[in-house]
């Protein structure tokens, strides 16, 4: 990036710190409806809550602040790629999230897209695009090279599901019948589902309070009260019995 590039995305700090979160809410409206296949993708009940939309104004915001020594965010861009890799984030997404992103500031703050403000965010977008995929890439191949693990999605059958106090405990096991990596605990899968009366997939993170070793995952679900039909916790807990299949990431350390 050039020091004009710099001066520029540095420019907007203000605004993304008085308007952050509703430039990001319009973002995700406008890639969502633009690209409704993204709502397999997206937890939508986090976007309903705002909960998302405050997440990535809060790292937008950061990565402005810090545009010129990127490397100050490594505990931040550790913590994104880790999540990243937990949904199956790939490479042509950061595309389709640039395209509609840059879109958002040019909208939201009545710039001209062809203006040099949205060609020096551009350039800012390129380069943490460019560091996110590089680590990302990385995490995916280790992933899968150990024992029984696996990059992206597997599908996992629910081998069990009993009642606790504060709601259910599944066991999953993978439907292929080969090997599952362990994991430990304070680790996590993501379990993506059906979303009944729509053709739509959701997933959502569940954490391990225990080591997992027998070739199969267990972990706690407690229904949330304040949720959308899209709620994956709610989902698990009135639909998914013995025999059913998800589909599964393989774990990562929290």
């Amino acid at each position: 990036m050039t020091p004009q590039h710099i001066e520029l995305v540095k420019s907007t700090v203000p605004v993304l710190r008085e308007n952050g979160v509703a430039l990001t809410s319009y973002f995700y409206n406008r890639m969502l409806n633009n690209n409704p296949e993204l709502k397999n993708v997206f937890n939508l009940d986090h976007q309903t809550s705002g909960r998302q939309p405050r997440a990535l104004a809060a790292a937008v915001l950061a990565y402005a602040e810090h545009i010129e020594n990127p490397s100050v965010l490594a505990k931040a861009i550790e913590h994104i790629t880790t999540k990243h890799v937990s949904l199956d984030i790939q490479p042509d997404h950061y595309a389709i999230v640039g395209d509609n992103l840059l879109h958002s500031i040019s909208e939201v703050l009545n710039v001209p897209f062809e203006s040099d403000l949205i060609a020096a965010w551009k350039e800012a977008y390129m380069q943490l695009a460019g560091i996110l995929a590089g680590v990302e890439k990385q995490k995916y191949e280790n992933l899968a090279a150990q024992n029984g693990g696996w990059a992206g999605w597997r599908a996992f059958e629910v081998a069990a599901v009993e009642a606790t106090d504060s709601g259910k405990r599944f066991a999953l096991k993978a439907q292929d019948g080969q090997p599952v990596v362990g994991a430990e605990a304070g680790s996590y899968i993501s379990v993506k589902v059906q979303v009944p009366g729509h053709d739509i997939q959701q997933p959502q993170q569940f954490t391990f309070a225990d080591a997992q070793s027998a070739d199969q995952f267990v972990f706690d679900v407690k229904p949330e009260v304040n949720h959308t039909e899209y709620s994956v916790a709610n989902i698990l807990l009135e639909n998914y019995k013995a025999g059913d299949v998800v589909q599964v990431s393989a774990p990562v350390k929290g």
